[in-house]
């Protein structure tokens, strides 16, 4: 397998980069503040037939707002990340191999090993590296041909490295 293509120098690419690498790792943030909200509207409703009830609510109240606050944490994030990352566009390229996975950028160069690789997600616009449980890299499939996205995805299953969207 040879799959190579280039990136070119789109200030919104590393915004959506940054935007996909950190959804990953801001999902559980999401979460946790959907079970805080969900404790404290149930904590709140329940307490209000009891006469105790006036000395938890604001407790409850509490829990609410910091599960919101979860909750818009990680939408903060990437929207603060594709903000800033709009200057660094500079044109690329991914050069991808039986071994290894070649990218480019700028004058700067890197690599990752296939050996290397844990697990690769699929989600529409990328495919998402992992290297042990981070997320290391994407791998644009937009600007793959199809026929090279069907190539790599075939790899990937093979080497049983593609998880579920």
């Amino acid at each position: 397998m040879h799959i190579r293509f280039d990136v070119p120098a789109d200030p919104a690419y590393p915004g959506r980069v940054a935007a996909a690498l950190s959804s990953v790792r801001l999902r559980r943030f999401s979460l946790i503040g959907a079970v805080l909200a969900a404790v404290g509207v149930v904590a709140f409703v329940v307490s209000r037939g009891f006469t105790w009830g006036d000395r938890v609510s604001s407790l409850c109240i509490t829990l609410v707002v910091a599960g919101v606050l979860s909750m818009l944490y990680a939408p903060w994030v990437r929207w603060r990340a594709r903000r800033r990352s709009g200057g660094y566009a500079v044109e690329g390229a991914y050069d991808i191999t039986d071994d290894n996975i070649m990218m480019r950028s700028g004058s700067e160069s890197g690599g990752i090993a296939w050996d290397g690789v844990a697990e690769v997600r699929d989600t529409p616009e990328f495919w998402i590296v992992f290297v042990d449980r981070m997320p290391a890299t994407v791998i644009p499939r937009r600007l793959m041909s199809a026929e090279d996205d069907e190539t790599l995805r075939a790899f990937m299953a093979e080497r049983g490295l593609l998880q579920p969207r």
